[in-house]
């Protein structure tokens, strides 16, 4: 049997794309070096696009109809028990194909449903931060303003730029507010502490500390023990890590 004629029968199969395994390799392998068949297998496909087309266009030549049915005619029958031929099912591609596809989505909307899930969690921090960030911005600015809020001014030394600071205090809402201009910049093992003297004469209490910016800047938002009455207020310098009593001497104390 010539090289063709071997190949003969599984052109037409290929050409209808259900050759498969070994069969299709050995055939790919045979067109690479044989001109015949491969134009051979244009025919077959060009008669096959002419079937194709047969019930809504031209009626294709009678010679190319039954050049592909005599080609798929040579295929051999055998009996269904004992198939010489493994055949692809394509049915069965399809629901793999379709089976997969729907897995890559689920993949995809799980991936998706995650990524939202973790931008719902972000935002919702970023909402309570700034909720938290904004009640304390209020209260700041009710301790600065309120007609009730206490004001006492804290003074070092005489000699210019003078230290000074001042505390507004707003003893109904327990809040403490404190800034503070030319002071004098710390060791890093050192802070300045502010102290809350009690109006019924008890020890004084830490009422928050920090350390000035570049330029001598400080401030300090504080909540105190809720019904505290203060007397006035003093500044200390205190160990990085802060006192629970004041370390003397005062540096900042009301102007005399």
């Amino acid at each position: 049997m010539s090289g063709h004629e071997q190949f003969a029968d599984d052109l037409a199969l290929y050409a209808l794309g259900a050759l498969q395994g070994e069969d299709r390799l050995a055939l790919e392998r045979h067109l690479d070096g044989c001109f015949a068949c491969r134009q051979e297998l244009e025919q077959l496909r060009g008669d096959m696009a002419l079937l194709a087309t047969a019930s809504t266009g031209p009626k294709p030549p009678q010679r190319s109809r039954q050049r592909l049915l005599d080609a798929i005619a040579k295929e051999p029958r055998v009996p269904a028990a004992a198939p010489a031929r493994s055949r692809f099912n394509w049915w069965a591609l399809a629901g793999w194909a379709a089976a997969a596809a729907m897995f890559l989505v689920v993949v995809q909307l799980r991936r998706e449903n995650s990524l939202l899930h973790d931008s719902v969690a972000t935002l919702s921090s970023m909402v309570e931060e700034q909720t938290v960030e904004l009640a304390n911005a209020q209260r700041v600015v009710d301790t600065l303003t309120a007609p009730e809020s206490q004001a006492v001014t804290l003074v070092a030394g005489k000699a210019p730029p003078q230290p000074q600071g001042k505390a507004f205090y707003l003893r109904n809402k327990s809040s403490l507010v404190f800034v503070a201009s030319n002071l004098a910049q710390l060791p890093p093992d050192k802070i300045y502490e502010l102290w809350l003297l009690p109006a019924d004469g008890s020890a004084p209490m830490p009422a928050g500390w920090f350390k000035p910016d570049s330029k001598g800047h400080g401030m300090i938002f504080h909540r105190m023990t809720a019904g505290i009455g203060a007397k006035s207020f003093a500044v200390t310098i205190e160990p990085a890590n802060g006192s629970q009593t004041p370390t003397m001497p005062i540096m900042f104390s009301p102007p005399s």
